[in-house]
């Protein structure tokens, strides 16, 4: 690991649309801020502007509520609507209470209202609309990779980021959704530690520990930073996807 890493936010990107190139909103941002790509760099890609250049938005007047909404509605306090939407992008329901739904993703993740939201998802004429997550992450990641490389040619590594909650822990970190390019997670099983024991368990969030890096200049509000540069990291482990990242329900204790 190095002993020095840099983390960039990259300036000038536009409010994003669907159909937009990320790729070269991208290559634009390195240029407004007077960097250009190098081999070895990651980018950590905020969710949001991936989810909206696929088009990934739901107009919440348009969907029609299920019994099975209504009545989670009724017991959380949310629009029937939006649970509805909810539901169609869970495998299930986790945990609910007023105000809040615990679901578990159609890819895995378990989290607060399956991924989907209101935040920075600016309306064009008063209409409510929400935000889902991209159908595959990893897929979008790659692409992301393939252009940028096709167009630099550059070793580029891609993160798509998103904030979890945590259970047992308050706040919200960065997480990694989606990733290309790099190791999701490394396996330090069989490695010496310092005292040359062999580790037995240890493994590291890789594509997690950068997008938490990364979190903290991309931020949760009205920063309107969501492409960071990491630059200085290296790593001789194979490259993995964020699936790889999302522990199986017969290895989970607490589901």
């Amino acid at each position: 690991m190095p002993a020095q890493l840099t983390i960039t936010g990259l300036i000038g990107v536009p409010m994003v649309q669907p159909g937009d190139d990320l790729a070269a909103l991208t290559i634009a941002a390195f240029t407004a801020t007077a960097l250009s790509p190098e081999d070895g760099d990651v980018l950590v890609v905020a969710q949001k502007i991936v989810s909206k250049s696929e088009g990934r938005i739901v107009d919440v007047a348009t969907v029609t509520a299920s019994e099975r909404a209504i009545a989670l509605a009724a017991e959380t306090g949310k629009d029937p609507r939006f649970v509805e939407i909810v539901l169609a992008e869970s495998r299930r329901i986790v945990r609910h209470r007023p105000n809040l739904i615990v679901a578990e993703h159609r890819l895995g993740f378990v989290m607060a209202n399956a991924g989907i939201d209101h935040s920075n998802v600016a309306p064009d004429d008063g209409t409510e609309r929400v935000l889902l997550l991209p159908l595959d992450p990893d897929a979008s990641a790659l692409a992301l990779q393939q252009q940028l490389a096709a167009r630099t040619g550059k070793r580029i590594a891609v993160i798509i980021s998103d904030s979890f909650g945590r259970p047992w822990r308050r706040g919200t970190v960065g997480i990694a959704l989606g990733a290309a390019g790099l190791p999701a997670v490394i396996d330090w099983r069989g490695q010496p530690d310092l005292f040359g024991r062999r580790l037995e368990v240890t493994e590291t969030g890789f594509a997690d520990e950068i997008a938490a890096a990364a979190s903290l200049v991309q931020g949760q509000a009205a920063e309107a930073t969501p492409i960071v540069l990491v630059r200085g990291l290296s790593w001789s482990a194979p490259e993995a996807p964020a699936t790889a990242i999302v522990r199986p329900p017969e290895h989970d204790l607490f589901r």
